[in-house]
């Protein structure tokens, strides 16, 4: 791949195109070329309205116009999308979307004399290896929260909805589990309505809660297959059950996740971290902004922040709405709550 960098031509946009740079992309392979743009370019046009730039291309040949450090994460996204396209048939709009958060967009639209954020490179990349496929953190919080979970025996993701924590945490299970370096997978959950009842549904308590539990199932489901994962489950390898069910208990050589750990009380976080043993991972993972607790119960995972803080081989890792993954509207929805919640607040304030 060759890159040539050449000043915008002079005129009244120049004060805002600052750069030009041609991108040359190797091999010249038109499957590959029409994977990369999309249907209808669909994919370049998504990357000039979210990097605002400009793109235009003749078959392997692109050209980047903008500003310098839009230019620069442009051109760099362009060749990791193209390199994807060697094991992939098509480049879903989703997927350029992921890339875009991994290059930093919002920091990039703010500053624009950062250009190192941008340039895309994978120094350092982390890759988890699931039985179905590789699992790749994106962008620097999931990094991090990565890093930790290998690192450390107690763990904690905190942020809104869509930013990974969850599923990159039964990822690193599936791959503790897959290398042997714990026994079985334990996925844990407080029994919490959530605005609908649970009395109505039928079964016991375990089979009333399976249902709230579907994203941890439908991501074992991804990266393990659904018949390895039901035989697992058959033979106790992999667990799921209440929070209520881990008293009394104590768990070595297992990967615990907790989810929808704001819905636990101060009491239920303290049991549940106190029943981790030897040779033991425990991730808790949970959205302060989405408490379900009655009026009046203080959330244990608000609580355990201030408690447990300054405790080595425990981490926190805070995600915002920047790492959100989804689809780009979901960020901003989960701005404009913040932003209500805050306004809320100041009034709450003035009245008092």
């Amino acid at each position: 791949m060759e890159d040539k960098t050449t000043p915008a031509s002079p005129g009244e946009d120049a004060q805002v195109i600052a750069l030009t740079r041609r991108v040359i992309l190797e091999p010249n392979d038109s499957q590959r070329l029409a994977a990369l743009c999309g249907p209808y370019d669909q994919n370049l046009k998504h990357l000039e309205r979210r990097l605002a730039v400009h793109i235009r291309n003749r078959g392997n040949e692109f050209q980047v116009s903008g500003g310098e450090p839009r230019v620069e994460a442009a051109a760099a996204l362009l060749r990791q999308l193209y390199r994807e396209t060697q094991d992939r048939d098509a480049i879903e709009p989703d997927f350029v979307h992921l890339y875009l958060q991994e290059a930093g967009v919002e920091e990039l639209l703010q500053t624009t004399d950062k250009d190192s954020d941008a340039t895309g490179e994978d120094d350092g990349e982390i890759i988890i290896r699931t039985y179905k496929k590789p699992i790749k953190p994106r962008g620097g919080n999931q990094h991090t929260y990565t890093e930790r979970i290998r690192r450390h025996d107690i763990n904690f993701g905190i942020g809104p909805a869509g930013t990974g924590k969850t599923y990159l945490a039964v990822a690193c299970a599936v791959e503790a589990l897959e290398s042997q370096r714990v026994a079985r997978i334990l996925l844990v959950r407080p029994a919490v309505e959530a605005g609908e009842k649970l009395g109505f549904l039928p079964g016991d308590l375990a089979q009333k809660i399976d249902p709230y539990l579907r994203p941890l199932y439908d991501a074992l489901y991804e990266m393990m297959g659904i018949e390895r994962v039901n035989k697992f489950i058959e033979r106790n390898i992999i667990e799921v059950a209440p929070l209520a069910y881990m008293r009394g208990r104590t768990l070595n050589n297992a990967f615990i996740i907790l989810d929808e750990s704001q819905n636990t009380t101060i009491a239920q976080m303290k049991m549940f971290l106190t029943r981790i043993g030897f040779g033991s991972t425990a991730v808790i993972t949970g959205d302060i902004t989405q408490i379900d607790l009655p009026r009046g119960e203080s959330s244990g995972l608000i609580n355990v922040r201030n408690v447990l803080r300054n405790i080595d081989g425990i981490s926190f890792t805070h995600f915002g709405s920047k790492d959100v993954v989804r689809h780009p509207l979901v960020q901003r929805i989960v701005d404009a709550y913040a932003a209500a919640d805050d306004s809320k607040g100041g009034s709450d304030r003035d009245a008092g």
